[in-house]
């Protein structure tokens, strides 16, 4: 798709000058999105968009992780056995560098963009539960993981916090069941002022 010229889809019958324009800018502009974009786009076995901008934001670029190891990726937390070997064995294979290579060469992103900023939630694990008034559980998870926190989607016993809005869920009962520290989300917005 990266190989497409103008002259190829005005061949095209649907196709005309602006038509054509449209999509190729449209492509162009699909070469230049974050580095977790690709690797979900990629279909890597067991990597789901969360694992994508977790394995993103620890190696920053497609080469670190192309050369990841099954412990170096268990290491990460969300990562388990199963998910770190399909992610080594899919970039064992040689069509896989082979089309790797082939968008690095049509310019496609490589790299995530590194956050500069404090880190304030380092080594802290959040779980967001209920309807929160001022971001959506998505913007909430980035920006634990923007301070260098993590965000995950079920209670355990490395959860640090479990952050409650309106009508909780079953994750608010098994935080008070383990005894982790349950906030509501004024006080997770007191923490993550910087």
């Amino acid at each position: 798709i990266y190989s497409l010229k103008k002259e190829d889809l005005l061949q095209l019958e649907l196709f005309k000058d602006k038509k054509a324009q449209n999509l190729l800018d449209a492509i162009q502009k699909s070469k230049n999105r974050p580095l977790s974009r690709l690797l979900f786009a990629l279909g890597i076995r067991n990597v789901g968009e969360k694992a994508a901008m977790v394995l993103a934001e620890k190696f920053l670029n497609i080469e670190n992780l192309m050369k990841a190891t099954i412990d170096e990726l268990q290491k990460i937390y969300e990562i388990g056995p199963v998910m770190a070997e399909s992610i080594v064995n899919f970039f064992k294979q040689a069509s896989t560098k082979k089309l790797i290579q082939k968008l690095k060469d049509s310019g496609v992103n490589m790299k995530e963009e590194i956050k500069k900023g404090p880190k304030i939630l380092e080594g802290k694990t959040f779980v967001f539960t209920g309807e929160l008034k001022n971001f959506s559980r998505n913007e909430a998870e980035a920006k634990v993981r923007e301070l260098g926190g993590n965000a995950t989607s079920s209670v355990s016993k490395k959860t640090d916090y479990v952050v409650v809005g309106e009508n909780p869920g079953s994750k608010f009962d098994k935080a008070k069941k383990l005894g982790i520290k349950i906030i509501d989300e004024n006080e997770f917005l007191k923490m993550i002022k910087t």
